[in-house]
């Protein structure tokens, strides 16, 4: 599980380009952000050797830049080394009196500032404003689109590597834990989909999404059960219509291959045939179901729509 989450993972579509993060001066500053800001939004990280807070910082701002891939790049400057540039910069209203002191420059302007070390998810949450003044889209929306190609492509292990980097990026996003339990679950790995989702923190541990994949792997167990008999489950419906118990194992048994619809239209069966056999079981089956496809699921809108008509024609 620890290579799945790893921090240190490069970001989807191999990392932040080489010129991303690099060591500014006097002589360079106009190139290295007034001029490359008019393309890319540009943090100045101003230093010194002697600031004990910006060692702290500054490698938590290369670690934030790395993940944007390049939509945001970093120049570092000492302010010992350019006192030149300070006593500019400070003519122009910039204060540098104190480091660490990190400059959000977009199309030539100052766009925002903070001092002081950050910790990580404030410094994320800065650049991500940033990237959102210039009309980009956040790093973790694109991996969360990349994921979910993955997905739609059949590429579950490639699913898994951008469900778990969204994760690091963003620890309480629940679409990423979902993901990565249901890319897990795909390539038959569900101790380690049951892993993931006792790591899920208490804020979102009821969110729908969370709640979805949890449904899911109970389902999952219970079809593996069911598929392994399903040839006496189907007699048993053959020899009896109203064994509504077969009916269920039969429905457990179609979703487990993937049959959505013919599990949704046994259940549908069992209520049309009696809805308060044990407690409604059958419905409440049917909403299991319903809960692990997912609101949004073709076949959950489908089976909704007829469960609606039958329990109030």
């Amino acid at each position: 599980m620890d290579t799945i989450l790893d921090p240190n993972r490069p970001a989807a579509g191999g990392g932040a380009p080489a010129d991303a993060i690099r060591d500014g001066d006097q002589s360079t500053f106009m190139q290295d952000v007034i001029e490359a800001s008019q393309q890319t939004p540009i943090l100045v990280d101003f230093w010194a050797t002697w600031c004990g807070p910006c060692k702290q910082l500054t490698p938590t701002l290369e670690k934030v830049v790395r993940a944007t891939g390049g939509r945001v790049k970093l120049v570092k400057i000492d302010i010992d080394k350019n006192q030149a540039l300070v006593r500019q910069l400070a003519q122009m209203g910039l204060p540098l009196q104190s480091v660490p002191t990190v400059v959000a420059f977009w199309r030539g302007q100052i766009a925002d500032l903070f001092q002081g070390a950050l910790p990580e998810s404030e410094v994320k949450k800065f650049a991500e404003a940033l990237l959102k003044l210039a009309g980009g889209q956040t790093p973790a929306a694109d991996l969360l689109g990349e994921a979910k190609a993955a997905v739609e492509a059949g590429d579950h292990a490639e699913a898994l590597q951008l469900f778990g980097q969204l994760v690091q990026a963003e620890p309480e996003n629940p679409e990423a834990f979902a993901g990565v339990a249901r890319a897990l679950m795909a390539l038959d790995e569900e101790d380690q989909a049951q892993a993931v989702l006792a790591q899920v923190p208490a804020k979102i541990a009821n969110h729908a999404e969370i709640a979805s994949v949890r449904a899911a792997l109970e389902l999952a167990v219970q079809g593996r059960e069911a598929s392994a008999k399903l040839g006496e489950i189907e007699r048993r419906v053959a020899a009896d219509p109203d064994d509504h118990a077969a009916r269920i194992e039969l429905a457990v048994a179609l979703n487990a291959a993937g049959d959505k619809d013919g599990a949704a239209e046994a259940l549908m069966a069992a209520i049309r045939r009696d809805r308060d056999w044990n407690d409604q079981a059958a419905r409440k089956q049917l909403l299991k179901f319903l809960e692990s496809w997912g609101f949004a699921d073709p076949a959950s809108v489908a089976a909704r729509r007829k469960l609606s008509t039958l329990l109030f024609s």
